[in-house]
């Protein structure tokens, strides 16, 4: 972290990870995987993107049959913990790990799509791969415009740096209406809930298993990872962190969506009326029946 300086005279390394938001352990922190494992989860990390619906066992045969890697369900499925990741089966209770003390909030975009900037913002993490390790990408996405509002990277899947990132894009654009995410237990974390909570935000939950419900986000993985991961090799976790600032820049302010009508999010993102009423509802129903079906990425 090079935002932590060790051999600061005037302040202690916990106080500044305390004003960072971060713990104390995740400055510490080095992946403890051998290499064979971390090979092994490079080839997982791209098995599972292009098909998130691939459980351990698929995943296991994929490993062995593409790419000659032999291991066992159960290694298979360790690997998975450490990244992160559970097959997504819709209408199937089995998703994210969470935390059995934490509050549950309910879905609340069901036949709902977004109509303006700030009026829904999706959030995920996911797993990104280094030469020698890994770390997880937090990402905040506006459904509206495909505008990412914010991001960051850690070591560890603590809850500390998505509330940060969370505060930092609601001071730097606003009060969404509605944050949606999965159950996950970062997202369940009482400190996660009270920045949403306290500024007044509605909070949707996924329901368990239904990957759809944060499809937007979904699409946004495939694309940094095909665009911007796969094509580079990151050392670490601040060579990561520099790329991808310049990625999601790129993404922001410059690449194209069809979605968008061939616009950028950066300018649908401050373009409220740039949809018609009936085109907006034609857009929603699309997403809404078939989104999987849907050949364009975020």
């Amino acid at each position: 972290m090079k935002l932590i300086v060790p051999s600061q005279l005037n302040m202690s390394i916990a106080k500044q990870t305390e004003l960072l938001g971060v713990s104390r352990s995740s400055f510490y922190y080095e992946p403890r995987v051998n290499e064979a494992d971390v090979v092994a989860m490079k080839k997982i990390d791209g098995i599972f993107t292009k098909c998130p619906f691939y459980g351990s066992r698929r995943i296991r045969n994929d490993l062995k049959r593409v790419y000659g890697i032999a291991l066992g369900r159960d290694h298979v499925r360790r690997l998975m913990n450490i990244m992160g990741l559970e097959a997504v089966y819709p209408k199937i209770k089995k998703t994210s790990v969470k935390n059995p003390n934490h509050k549950i909030y309910p879905y609340l975009l069901r036949h709902i799509g977004a109509t303006r900037p700030n009026h829904i913002w999706g959030s995920d993490i996911t797993y990104i791969r280094l030469a020698h390790g890994f770390c997880y990408l937090y990402a905040i996405i506006d459904w509206w415009s495909r505008y990412v509002v914010g991001w960051s990277l850690s070591p560890t899947l603590e809850s500390g740096f998505c509330v940060e990132t969370m505060k930092s894009a609601i001071e730097r654009h606003g009060v969404p209406e509605i944050s949606n995410t999965d159950q996950g237990c970062q997202f369940t974390d009482k400190d996660f809930i009270e920045v949403l909570a306290g500024n007044g935000v509605k909070i949707s939950m996924d329901g368990r298993g239904r990957c759809m419900d944060n499809i937007f986000t979904e699409r946004l993985w495939r694309t940094v990872k095909y665009e911007e991961v796969y094509l580079k090799s990151y050392e670490n976790i601040d060579d990561a962190r520099q790329n991808l600032a310049n990625y999601f820049k790129f993404y922001n302010s410059e690449r194209s969506h069809q979605s968008l009508d061939y616009e950028t999010p950066e300018t649908v993102y401050g373009n409220e009326k740039r949809l018609a009423p009936e085109e907006k509802s034609r857009n929603t129903l699309t997403i809404l029946i078939n989104p999987l079906l849907s050949t364009t990425a975020v």
